[in-house]
């Protein structure tokens, strides 16, 4: 099977530091796969046009191991009609790496980029463009014997009884000067947590706010509602949808309070970041505007709790369902129900 991998994953597979842990655990899988990894002659081009010589220079080595696609497709109508949007030479280039997939000359393409997957929308061909995570997920569920299942369970915990100096935090107290105070602070409230071989995985806190909270530091003002603020979030990918078990805790909590909203604040200058603002969008989050602290801007992402049903894309209105649809039971059997969910 013949793998095209995006530019910016190879860029950070084979950079001198971790930007992503996500992608060792994809060339992991590609390995054990035994799948062709490949790459496009055009991103070889987006490599050489990097500033830094010596950076260039060890890429094209190490992109040798790669297979290099030796022709490119050819334009067909559709094609065509997206390049005519296409604004930029990065732009061009994202269109020639999906048409290799939408010409079936590879079997998927994996990246990251949220242009490039809305382009396969476009052509009818997002069922073969992956991003990471989704793709090590089609991998463990089509693959369970290459996998050392370990079940990767939410569960309720004192912040009191984790440690603040597992490197998972690390990322928080770069970000907030006071994060290792407030964190002490809320030694006897309730997070919830995902731990696997004594590392943590994803963590999420939740406050419920009432109509009187004061938003002074956000822009622009927030109307007077009943609210559930995720204080704090963060999933590192483990090939399991970690990130989506959590927003369920997240709209459980939010009907259990019968709130109007959920909103978080997030920064957007990491990859983990960047991931975590796609998913949250992908379910619904709209970006309503700024906070602005001393630790610097970040974005505030708001959802409403009770909006219309909305039947082509039922994940922007999840948990709201419509009385009009037909509704199924989905009968599991026990012994799968674990790998499932």
């Amino acid at each position: 099977m013949r793998i095209l991998i995006d530019t910016n994953i190879i860029i950070h597979r084979e950079a001198n530091r971790v930007f992503n842990e996500d992608i060792g655990l994809l060339f992991n899988w590609l390995d054990k796969l035994k799948f062709d990894k490949c790459v496009h002659p055009l991103s070889i081009e987006e490599i050489s046009g990097y500033r830094d010589e010596e950076v260039v220079k060890t890429m094209k080595i190490k992109i040798a191991n790669y297979n290099l696609l030796k022709t490119e497709s050819a334009d067909d109508q559709l094609i065509t009609q997206i390049r005519q949007s296409d604004k930029s030479r990065n732009d061009f280039i994202d269109t020639s790496i999906l048409n290799e997939v939408y010409n079936n000359r590879v079997d998927y393409l994996i990246t990251e980029d949220r242009g490039i997957h809305r382009k396969a929308n476009f052509l009818g061909c997002a069922e073969k463009v992956f991003k990471i995570d989704a793709f090590l997920e089609k991998c463990i569920a089509e693959n369970p014997e290459l996998k050392n299942y370990q079940v990767l369970a939410v569960k309720k915990e004192y912040f009191g009884n984790l440690n603040i100096d597992d490197t998972f935090f690390d990322s928080f107290k770069q970000d907030y000067a006071e994060f290792g105070n407030w964190f002490n602070k809320k030694a006897d409230n309730i997070s919830y947590v995902c731990i696997t071989d004594g590392d943590v995985k994803a963590f999420l806190y939740l406050k419920q706010e009432n109509i009187d909270e004061i938003y002074n530091d956000i822009a622009p003002a927030f109307p007077q509602k009943k609210r559930l603020k995720i204080g704090t979030f963060k999933v590192t990918s483990t090939g399991y949808k970690l990130g989506e078990r959590f927003l369920k805790v997240i709209f459980d909590n939010a009907l259990q309070y019968d709130v109007e909203e959920i909103y978080v604040t997030i920064f957007n200058k990491r990859d983990e970041q960047l991931r975590l603002i796609y998913l949250l969008e992908d379910w619904g989050f709209k970006h309503w505007g700024t906070k602005t602290t001393n630790n610097g801007i970040e974005q505030v992402y708001v959802r409403q709790c009770k909006p219309t049903p909305n039947l082509q894309q039922p994940k922007l209105s999840f948990p709201a369902v419509s009385k009009n649809t037909t509704k199924w039971i989905v009968p599991i059997y026990p012994e799968y129900h674990t790998e499932l969910f």
